[in-house]
């Protein structure tokens, strides 16, 4: 049984083996890693989206090291006390499938069920979650075309993740959850500094969002020693500078061999309303 809904008539999919079929007869074959691509075409976009191989193995990398667990550990307490026993949960942009692992583990250690979505438009990072964790269903496909039905979610999860409030709000049931973590404003504070000639620190922005009241708010900060420039380079690459560093910088980041930086973090918790 799935949730999953076929990206091209909207029909529920059902699983036949190592495909999962929907009742028009648009099938799609599972990879040997358990995932199913269900990003279209026309909702990838035209030039290649979401994280390659390597920064997808960077950050298993340095998450797998825990040097993001604080803000796991709240996570996981947040997604068991806010979801339903047989809940049904989302995460969106689950990425290489860190946190959904966590929080599937959380829940089992407390005796909670529950059945675990993942989706991410990268295909590589959606491979890599199916291949950690067996016991959640995983997809490629866009947050901005979630393939499941309206009101058929409790919980979702968004982490450092593009947000869409009309897909989220469209999946959630009436008064469902959802959990966002984003970057406080001194996350990452002293990497900047190291590497920018004029580093900025995070925009916060206002915790209103359409369609969701905002029902718990903890902020999540604490140093973090980094004791090698592999740790370093997984780090960056993890984030947006990745994409705007010149080659400048590179070499200061290349250079750097330790560092202590902040992570500061912002856990929200919404409900649809």
């Amino acid at each position: 049984m799935t949730m999953f809904t076929c990206p091209v008539c909207g029909e529920m999919l059902s699983i036949s083996g190592k495909s999962y079929i929907c009742p028009k007869n648009h099938t799609f074959d599972a990879a040997k890693s358990g995932y199913v691509n269900l990003l279209l075409s026309k909702h990838a976009g035209k030039t290649v989206h979401g994280d390659n191989k390597l920064m997808v193995q960077a950050r298993r990398s340095f998450l797998d090291k825990g040097f993001y667990a604080p803000l796991s550990d709240a996570l996981c307490k947040a997604v068991c006390s806010n979801t339903p026993d047989d809940g049904i949960i989302l995460d969106a942009g689950c990425g290489e499938g860190y946190y959904t692992s966590q929080v599937c583990d959380a829940l089992a250690e407390k005796g909670k069920s529950a059945e675990i979505y993942g989706i991410d438009i990268s295909k590589i990072a959606a491979d890599y979650a199916a291949k950690r964790c067996k016991s959640v269903h995983f997809a490629a496909a866009s947050v901005f075309h979630i393939p499941m039905t309206d009101n058929s979610c409790d919980t979702l999860m968004t982490l450092f993740a593009p947000y869409c409030g009309e897909e989220y709000l469209r999946v959630l049931k009436k008064d469902g959850i959802m959990i966002m973590a984003i970057p406080s404003e001194n996350h990452l504070w002293e990497l900047k500094q190291a590497v920018y000639d004029t580093p900025y620190k995070n925009e916060v922005k206002d915790y209103e969002l359409e369609g969701f009241r905002l029902i718990e708010k903890e902020r999540i900060s604490y140093r973090m020693k980094l004791e090698s420039s592999e740790d370093i380079q997984s780090l960056f690459s993890m984030t947006p500078y990745y994409y705007r560093t010149g080659r400048t910088e590179q070499e200061r980041l290349v250079a750097l061999e330790y560092l202590e930086t902040q992570a500061d973090f912002e856990l929200l918790v919404y409900k649809k309303v």
